[in-house]
């Protein structure tokens, strides 16, 4: 499979906090770009790794051959029951089952789909909850939006701070605030049990191409969707890979996900 085929690069807000020296900000006048959409939608970001299903495989960041790591088993056995369903989509998500750097409590499902690509088209948000519906996957958590950006943005001022009073209209706390709360799925650092949450993800809710043209970013990157991260956000450094511990679902949720495997044994 094409390397290129991967999923493209998402730049952080210029004032997202957990970035490191190769992250990429999104340019001047984003804010902007983004209030003339006709709605943005607002997820949760999640801590785990980002995995796609198609009709090939299931691959990690690289697709250049289907993932072999212990911690995408579910996800390869999960493949197995979906792969005849996919036809050209392509189902990219968060892979919660190896605990990275938050743990979560309320974990419905070991993969909560982001975002769906059908050609060179990434679906609607709307396309994404159905698609999700239909194979049984949970989306990323959505956080109401009670004042549209389209209302909101007025053009005057600095744009980063009208990013922030907007977030922090909708979450009803600065943002940085909230990501020190478990988030919506009871997220908390399994080191000092302390609750948390990683980040925002912002993005158009009609369907777009990964660059229409709306800003000056580079081809393989998102101009219809941007990220906001936590300041200090730990990433698994090169030992997790041996000493890594898988999640913990909910217990109403552990046989929705393995239910074939209790029905076919009983």
């Amino acid at each position: 499979m094409n390397e290129s085929r991967k999923y493209c690069r998402s730049l952080h807000a210029q004032i997202s906090l957990g970035t490191t020296s190769d992250d990429r900000f999104m340019p001047d006048g984003y804010l902007k770009s983004f209030s003339e959409m006709k709605e943005v939608i607002l997820t949760e970001k999640l801590d785990g790794q980002n995995n796609c299903f198609n009709n090939k495989g299931v691959f990690a960041r690289s697709h250049t051959a289907p993932t072999e790591h212990p911690w995408d088993k579910p996800m390869r056995e999960r493949w197995n029951l979906i792969k005849n369903d996919l036809n050209d989509l392509e189902i990219f998500g968060e892979n919660m089952y190896g605990i990275h750097s938050i743990a979560y409590k309320d974990l419905e499902s070991y993969f909560y789909v982001f975002a769906i690509r059908e050609g060179d088209r990434w679906l609607s948000w709307e396309e994404v909850k159905f698609y999700a519906a239909l194979l049984d996957f949970p989306v990323v958590p959505q956080i109401e939006i009670k004042k549209p950006l389209s209302e909101y943005y007025n053009g005057a001022g600095n744009e980063n701070r009208m990013l922030e009073n907007w977030l922090k209209l909708n979450l009803g706390m600065n943002w940085e605030e909230s990501v020190e709360t478990g988030g919506l799925l009871g997220g908390f650092d399994p080191i000092t049990n302390k609750p948390c949450s990683e980040g925002f993800v912002i993005r158009d809710a009609s369907s777009f191409e990964t660059n229409a043209g709306h800003l000056p970013v580079h081809s393989n990157e998102f101009d219809s969707l941007f990220k906001l991260v936590r300041g200090s956000h730990v990433q698994t450094d090169v030992h997790w890979s041996k000493t890594w511990k898988p999640a913990t679902l909910k217990n109403y949720a552990k046989y929705r996900w393995l239910g074939y495997e209790y029905n076919k044994n009983r």
